[in-house]
């Protein structure tokens, strides 16, 4: 029963974030000298990410994607909860997305954190939202045998799928701390 539910709210964060970044997005096209409401600091700084080529990989702006990708753990979310089974294919291909979607957000934010020198907070709550979909959908996929032998691994990675996710936000803490240090200690 957890895991749809941990599917819904996940996808709806993600999407929340997702569309909050497309509605700052088109403020900022209507109004190139505005600044965005997510713009705290030189390093929160929604617009500066928005604005930079990262922020159109496939040539329209990413929250796009968000929009569209985060309906699938809600949509998926729902069907569990309706009393839906899904065949190992689907699992396999349902994985695959998360597989990508992680592999994008670790992208952006090294784009973000080492190239654009600045930190976007609705990225941040879509991040938030993918690491966890993917350990939890990992250790679901294994577990039920979908991916071969490793249902033992598969437990351990869904059982403890909150305390990878704390550690991998951890890591992304830490290098965030790292990278812009000189401006965090000029707050003390």
């Amino acid at each position: 029963m957890l895991f749809p539910i941990a599917l819904i709210s996940m996808g709806v964060m993600g999407w929340i974030a997702s569309f909050g970044l497309t509605l700052e997005r088109l403020h900022v096209a209507e109004n190139p000298g505005a600044s965005a409401s997510c713009d705290i600091s030189p390093i929160l700084s929604c617009k500066s990410v928005m604005l930079s080529e990262q922020a159109a990989l496939l040539g329209f702006p990413n929250p796009l994607i968000g929009v569209a990708a985060f309906i699938a753990p809600i949509l998926v979310g729902m069907a569990i909860l309706a009393g839906a089974k899904f065949a190992p294919w689907f699992w396999r291909l349902f994985l695959i997305g998360h597989v990508f979607a992680l592999g994008f957000t670790v992208w952006l934010f090294t784009q973000s954190a080492y190239v654009i020198g600045s930190l976007c907070i609705y990225c941040m709550v879509a991040w938030a939202a993918t690491i966890p979909l993917f350990w939890m959908i990992l250790g679901k996929t294994m577990k039920d045998g979908n991916l071969g032998k490793n249902e033992k691994l598969g437990d351990f990675i869904f059982s403890w799928s909150w305390v990878l996710t704390l550690m991998s936000y951890l890591i992304l803490i830490v290098l965030i701390l790292i990278q812009f240090w000189d401006y965090w200690i000029t707050l003390i």
